[in-house]
């Protein structure tokens, strides 16, 4: 039976964010240990997104755009704007430290953001892999077409489609578009799954939900759209051991999470080359 997580909104830096996971009702779906709806929001010139340097281990971040542009810098060197339709996957692993801002062009005039992000947990043999950074356009990603439907493989492996984005687990997360009278059916009935819905409304099990609803499955529902409808799909393999997640930390132990604090404390981690003015304090702390 479909059950539906409601999000909580949240603070990041001063912008509003509508987070889904983790909850009190679920703390991870396959590999995904957390879901920030960004937006979506209207900035007046002079105003926009301004995320200082921060710090993630043990885990691998997934950034995809609806609308607006985000520009990603890391510690490895990395600096790449995200438009909509394409991916900016970073693995952590023993530890990385990035910030999300805009251009001078973005941030000059009046601008949107409406976006996802997620964390994946990595999985425990993998945890402490070296840090990388990839990102891949939109016309690299397969597509899947249907009447009605069109789908686009963010990452993973889907209805015979694998993405070139470099998972280190079983998973798939899918941009779809389809309208009425149209039924999908899950790819991976054996995988934990959900939706999250953009825009539109959805038929699942005999009930209805609607635009910013998000929706644990079985693995054996059709979904049927009831309007014009943009929705994710993703999930993924069950993890056996739930990780540990304190602030942008994700670890199989306490003591790997407090020794991350405390290096970023006291300000071990590598510098973002270009934004090394500004760094986000660890809450609790100055």
């Amino acid at each position: 039976m479909a059950n539906l997580i409601n999000g909580e909104k949240k603070d990041l830096d001063g912008f509003s964010v509508t987070r889904i996971l983790p909850s009190s009702v679920k703390k991870m779906v396959g590999p995904f240990i957390f879901l920030d709806h960004m937006g979506p929001a209207l900035f007046q010139p002079g105003e926009g997104i301004n995320v200082r340097p921060h710090p993630h281990i043990g885990l691998s971040t997934l950034s995809y755009l609806f609308s607006g542009s985000m520009l990603h810098r890391d510690s490895l060197g990395n600096v790449q704007e995200i438009f909509p339709g394409e991916v900016n996957w970073m693995t952590a692993g023993r530890g990385i430290v990035h910030s999300e801002r805009e251009t001078l062009e973005v941030r000059s005039r009046e601008h949107e953001l409406n976006g996802l992000q997620f964390w994946l947990a990595l999985p425990p043999e993998k945890a402490e892999i070296e840090p990388s950074f990839q990102h891949v356009k939109k016309e690299q990603l397969p597509h899947y077409y249907l009447e009605k439907t069109i789908m686009r493989l963010v990452a993973g492996e889907a209805y015979g489609m694998t993405s070139p984005v470099r998972t280190h687990s079983p998973m798939f997360f899918i941009d779809i578009i389809s309208a009425a009278g149209e039924q999908i059916e899950l790819p991976h009935p054996q995988y934990e799954s959900a939706v999250y819905i953009q825009s539109g409304s959805l038929n699942i099990s005999g009930q209805s939900f609607n635009a910013g609803d998000f929706i644990l499955l079985d693995g054996d529902e059709i979904i049927q759209p009831e309007s014009h409808s943009r929705f994710v799909l993703l999930g993924g393999e069950r993890y056996e051991q739930v990780p540990y997640i304190r602030w942008n930390f994700v670890a199989y132990s306490r003591e790997r999470i407090a020794q991350a604090e405390a290096d970023w404390q006291a300000q071990r981690f590598a510098k973002v080359p270009g934004d090394e003015r500004e760094y986000t304090p660890l809450p609790g702390k100055k």
